[in-house]
């Protein structure tokens, strides 16, 4: 099965800003021309949720979806019935804030399938719960 890279919101936003707070080795990753980038639904709206409240430098949400769009190495994946059910789990609910638990939940879901995960992201609650590998 492929090695999946399951992004953040905030690492989504500060690649496509080309932010320096974004992490060099989270960077290396999401440059490289075989990554297989998933990203959770949950952040991609958490993403449009930020440029409408005017917090983060994408313009537009139209120009995050174009962006998203235009990077065939994204591959963004619904809050499903086995995700939501995984976020119940043990692993899950270790994670204390609900977005982060679905984009977590995501990862452990596509691990279950046999997929290799880590998770690009500098959220302390992901890191510190030692769930999935982390890259930063």
């Amino acid at each position: 099965m492929a090695h999946k890279y399951i992004l953040d919101t905030h690492a989504l936003v500060w690649y496509l800003e080309g932010s320096p707070r974004l992490g060099q080795h989270a960077k290396s990753a999401m440059e490289a021309d075989d990554s297989d980038l998933v990203l959770p639904l949950i952040a991609l709206s958490e993403a449009t949720f930020l440029i409408e409240r005017g917090r983060i430098g994408i313009p537009t949400v139209a120009d995050l979806l174009a962006d998203v769009q235009a990077d065939e190495r994204i591959e963004i994946i619904s809050l499903t019935w086995d995700i939501f059910l995984r976020s119940l789990t043990t692993e899950g609910l270790s994670i204390p804030e609900l977005h982060d638990r679905f984009i977590v939940s995501t990862g452990l879901h596509l691990q279950d399938l046999g997929h290799t995960i880590d998770i690009i992201t500098r959220d302390e609650s992901i890191r510190e719960a030692g769930i999935l590998s982390v890259i930063w």
